[in-house]
């Protein structure tokens, strides 16, 4: 490390939906040299901090006239998608969606091929929630539900629970009761005290019957019945308790699984205080359903075709992009993070990427524009697992600033439909 190397302190990384805002990086130069106290996960996602910079695509004009070009590709679109990528501030969600607005498209994220389960079960039956915090400060039973926090969100536990001390549970881990239900391959924490096994077919009967047994019923044979005892006697004695599942990696067999633990939160309050905790990946997925629903009422896929916003979770991205219903695609953030299901339906559909390394990923008949990455090299705010807003700040220079080039593409659209 040279002697102009610098340290920015209480940097937020958004490698995953903790969100942890206590890195200290070490910037040499114009490269990220150390992430201290990341994690593995968090070293990765900020990397050297380098970015390319380039428009790609076989374009050397300005970027006035590049955004030009998008903007009559755009409006001659019969239907467009707006497809909103990991790693962008929340003001840059936010211009995207506005773009979506002006050319009546279609705008959609990775939201409704990853999660869309646990937001819809939450619609029809709402949920019982907590921040990171409150459980931290308050759970002394923590129920990981087929996730092992250390895979994924890697300081989950040393940061939130079981680890730390809390104001109700000073001594941390000591105080609290670990329970991990491993369904199929999908363990929990290996430290756990009370391991419960299960396989896939077995879940959905589980979970009847343990919300049975907390109002006094009985459902499921012998053997079933002895394992649901026990976690019931567990989670009726907690005073406050806490259930974490993985909403980004639910299998296809379990598509009733969200639905059914909201419903044993919610059983839960009724003798205790109990809270569903859903985790989520990084690059600020939380906030682009967030500032979503924030300007359309709807967490994601809005259709604006008719002129004011639609909900279609029924035909998200995925399902028009197979259908042949997408003309254009304007992808927004880092399109290497969006899911392989989108990505493989893409095909021959004509593409445009503004985003981080951008110019580095895409065929050459796109256009491409390299940003920066939320965090890293753009400020504003994003939103943590728990839907708390955490402001980013930029620790290196960008080449080009999402939300101001989004920005710019709008007025470009604009002035178009207005010569038109």
């Amino acid at each position: 490390m040279s002697e102009a190397a610098r340290i920015v302190e209480n940097v937020t990384c958004l490698g995953c939906g903790c969100a942890c805002d206590d890195i200290a990086v070490v910037i040499d130069g114009a490269r990220i040299r150390e992430a201290r106290n990341a994690c593995a996960l968090g070293v990765r996602w900020f990397g050297d901090g380098v970015l390319p910079g380039a428009i790609a695509g076989g374009r050397t004009a300005a970027i006035e006239d590049v955004l030009r070009e998008i903007a009559a590709v755009l409006r001659a679109a019969r239907a467009p998608l707006v497809f909103l990528a990991p790693d962008l501030t929340c003001e840059a969600q936010g211009a995207a969606i506005a773009i979506a607005d002006q050319l009546r498209a279609f705008v959609d994220g990775v939201t409704s091929s990853t999660a869309a389960e646990g937001i819809l079960a939450a619609q029809r039956r709402g949920r019982a929630s907590a921040t990171l915090g409150e459980i931290r400060n308050r759970a002394d039973v923590i129920v990981f539900w087929s996730v092992d926090p250390a895979q994924s969100y890697p300081r989950f536990q040393s940061r939130y629970a079981p680890e730390p001390a809390g104001v109700y549970l000073p001594g941390g881990r000591r105080d609290r009761t670990v329970i991990a239900v491993d369904v199929g391959p999908q363990r929990g924490p290996d430290d756990a005290d009370l391991r419960i096994q299960m396989t896939a077919e077995e879940e959905p009967l589980f979970l009847s019957s343990l919300r049975a047994s907390l109002a006094g019923r009985a459902l499921g044979g012998k053997a079933m019945l002895a394992r649901v005892a026990e976690l019931a006697s567990r989670l009726g004695k907690a005073r406050y308790a806490a259930i974490v599942s993985d909403a980004e990696s639910t299998p296809a067999g379990a598509s009733g699984r969200a639905d059914a633990l909201i419903a044993l939160a919610q059983s839960l309050n009724a003798t205790t205080r109990a809270a569903l905790c859903t985790l989520r990946a990084g690059g600020n997925r939380n906030g682009a359903d967030t500032v979503l629903t924030w300007q359309t009422g709807f967490p994601m896929a809005v259709d604006f075709s008719r002129g004011a916003p639609r909900y279609e979770p029924e035909r998200a991205a995925v399902a028009r992009l197979r259908e042949g219903a997408v003309d254009v695609v304007l992808i927004v953030g880092s399109a290497a993070a969006i899911p392989p299901a989108v990505r493989d339906t893409l095909g021959a559909v004509r593409t445009i990427v503004i985003g981080p390394r951008a110019s580095e990923g895409a065929s050459a008949s796109q256009i491409r524009i390299d940003t920066g990455v939320a965090g890293i090299h753009e400020s504003g705010m994003a939103l943590r697992t728990d839907d708390v807003p955490l402001p980013v700040r930029a620790v290196l220079p960008t080449p080009r600033d999402t939300a101001s080039l989004l920005e710019a593409l709008g007025a470009a659209i604009a002035a178009q439909a207005g010569a038109a």
